[in-house]
């Protein structure tokens, strides 16, 4: 069958868009962006959003209340079966609220990240203690370290336990707060860990082999330490598994976030600073970044300096989000958008400015990820808890259908 020029046109073009679609660069479809409790105006205001997605498609979600700088009340959880549309009522983990250590001082637990582990069908959160006087975070903390709990398939908690790492350049801290860590296809977790000992004002970082068993975790082996002796050095890493290779993103104090590679999740590369395709540095300010992965492509999601944030702390708003060159391992300008947008005036009032610091991303499909964030206005320490729905374009092969 002969088709008229219009038609013809017409084809060209279907077959035009089509080609462009799975050629481009960029293979999300659609950002929407949605809240999914209302904090600014008073009440609770829910900080710390965790998820992950259970085999029955259930999504899972952690958060606690933040009413200072560093201040957490105790840990949450709650589900979703309807994919985010609606929540039951928030329950408290067992063992993860404030209990009393010494004189005037509170421990309590902060930071979880939960995730499913499918070899023992178990749930992992794993997270940090952390130290309060007077109800609030000081200084002078004493030695903190990993805690987690586990709940098995008929959804039994386990008691907190920690995680045991014994090391001289632990002696003060060792954390793995709101990281993303890989599970293994044997099990074992590869977890990225900052660390100093009490003689020591910067933080170094490095991952830990451990075996998981369904009830403890055991570090089994140590990777190379990264350094960085500016300010507080190196905080916060986030480690993926793609295509064969290991990264981590790093948090630092030095205008700059860092980028460091590894063949076996323990043998890292010397860290370099993030830039553009073009070669320039991203100014950052720490604050951590994370990782989004489509079996096609790789992204990063982060905070920088720009020209209306200049004079929000540590620049935590907007939250970007840009594709990752594989091959320069360079993020790609002409992708980056913005996840959450600055809202208020960044330059002459910037304590009105909610901030996007702490945020986590993963796959809910193979068609869509998810991002989340609890806002913190730095003058009230109110914020909405937001959910931004990331569709793709081809269907994501390393999320669970």
């Amino acid at each position: 069958m002969k088709l008229s020029p219009i038609a013809q046109c017409l084809l060209a073009l279907i077959i035009g868009t089509i080609a462009w679609a799975q050629s481009s660069p960029d293979l999300i479809q659609s950002l929407t962006v949605s809240t999914i409790h209302k904090g600014r105006d008073g009440g609770v205001t829910w900080f710390l959003p965790r998820f992950c997605v259970l085999p029955n498609k259930t999504i899972f979600l952690t958060k606690q209340e933040i009413s200072g700088s560093d201040y957490y009340g105790p840990l949450h959880w709650q589900e979703s079966r309807d994919n985010g549309r609606t929540w039951s009522e928030a329950q408290l983990v067992p063992g993860l609220g404030r209990f009393p250590y010494q004189d005037d001082i509170e421990e309590a637990a902060s930071d979880f990240t939960p995730e499913y582990h499918p070899q023992t069908k178990s749930l992992i959160l794993l997270g940090e203690i952390i130290y309060y006087r007077n109800g609030r975070y000081f200084p002078e903390q004493p030695q903190r370290f990993p805690v987690y709990v586990i709940r098995d398939a008929k959804g039994n908690w386990s008691e907190r336990k920690r995680l045991e790492w014994n090391d001289p350049r632990n002696s003060a801290i060792y954390a793995m707060g709101s990281s993303q860590f890989v599970i293994l296809p044997n099990g074992d977790l590869i977890l990225p860990v900052s660390f100093r000992s009490k003689d020591r004002a910067a933080y170094s970082v490095s991952t830990l082999r451990c075996s998981f068993d369904g009830k403890t975790i055991k570090v089994k082996e140590v990777g190379t330490e990264l350094k960085n002796d500016v300010k507080r050095g190196l905080l916060e890493p986030q480690l993926i598994a793609y295509k064969n290779k290991y990264y981590l993103t790093i948090r630092a104090e030095d205008d700059r976030g860092y980028i460091s590679e590894s063949t076996d999740g323990l043998h890292w590369s010397e860290p370099k600073p993030w830039t553009w395709d073009n070669g320039d540095a991203l100014t950052m300010s720490t604050t951590q970044q994370h990782w989004l992965v489509h079996s096609d492509a790789l992204y990063l999601a982060y905070t920088r300096k720009a020209e209306a944030n200049a004079n929000v702390m540590r620049w935590r708003a907007p939250l970007y989000l840009a594709q990752v060159d594989q091959a320069t391992m360079r993020l790609m300008q002409k992708t980056e958008r913005i996840v959450f947008p600055l809202v208020g005036d960044g330059i002459n009032d910037p304590t009105h400015v909610p901030h996007y610091g702490n945020f986590h991303i993963g796959n809910i499909s193979r068609n869509e990820a998810w991002i989340a964030a609890g806002e913190v206005i730095p003058a009230n320490f109110r914020g909405d808890m937001l959910l931004a729905r990331v569709k793709w374009r081809r269907s994501n092969l390393l999320a669970n259908k």
